[in-house]
């Protein structure tokens, strides 16, 4: 009997070390005299890719989707691919291995991946845009719409990204770190992939949570007033 559960609890004990722990990691590398930052959102089903450089500010490359880890691969079924124009790929399989303080992915050059420290806000999750505000019972873009815009916030990050799960057509994407507090939600870019100029801005809203949809309002890129409801995703 004792047999028996010394070798339950290592089986247990390896299997929880095989797990990726939520959160946001990055990653630092160099390609043809560019300083390239990797950033990575996970939580226990989705991942996220994204590559840009900061000085200068430019977008490189984003990948997402849902992701299965086994025998140290991830492998993500894409929901988007900024480059799908140029290599056609919908999943990736990626050798990781995950170390202490992170994770690596392993290939030529071992890239590491530090995780950043957590840091749990109300807004943390991925959200799907549902409507134009306010709620008066219209119809919803929602799961079953192949258009989707999606943020996913994590430990201090947030990232958009529109695309359409049926083309593979890429419409944008932008992130950087975000706060929410007491009813103002803040962003502050680091890359934006339609606009490099608006790097470094700051942006300001009001922000509710009612049920499982976030009401977000403020002022659009042009000046005018904003009012959009995002629904959870699940």
């Amino acid at each position: 009997m004792k047999w028996i559960l010394l070798l339950f609890s290592v089986f247990y004990l390896v299997n929880m070390q095989a797990q990726i722990s939520p959160g946001v990691y990055h990653a630092q590398d160099s390609v043809n005299g560019l300083n390239l930052t990797h950033e990575l959102k996970i939580d226990n089903t989705y991942f996220i890719h994204t590559i840009y450089t900061k000085s200068p500010a430019g977008f490189v490359k984003t990948i997402g989707g849902f992701y299965k880890f086994e025998n140290d691969v991830l492998a993500v079924k894409l929901e988007f691919n900024s480059n799908y124009e140029e290599d056609t790929a919908t999943s990736v399989e990626l050798p990781v291995e995950i170390v202490e303080g992170g994770l690596v992915f392993v290939g030529d050059n071992n890239l590491f991946f530090k995780k950043d420290p957590e840091f749990k806000q109300p807004l943390d999750g991925k959200w799907l845009f549902g409507t134009r505000g306010p709620d008066e019972g219209q119809e919803r873009r929602g799961e079953s719409n192949s258009r989707k815009t999606m943020k996913f916030l994590s430990d201090g990050y947030f990232q958009w990204i529109a695309y359409d799960t049926e083309t593979f057509k890429f419409s944008g994407t932008g992130g950087g770190t975000y706060t929410s507090k007491d009813g103002v939600y803040s962003e502050n870019i680091q890359f934006f992939s339609r606009d490099n100029t608006r790097v470094g801005a700051q942006l300001n809203f009001t922000y509710e949570i009612k049920a499982d949809d976030w009401h977000h309002k403020g002022k659009n890129s042009k000046g005018g007033p904003m009012y959009e409801i995002w629904a959870v995703r699940k």
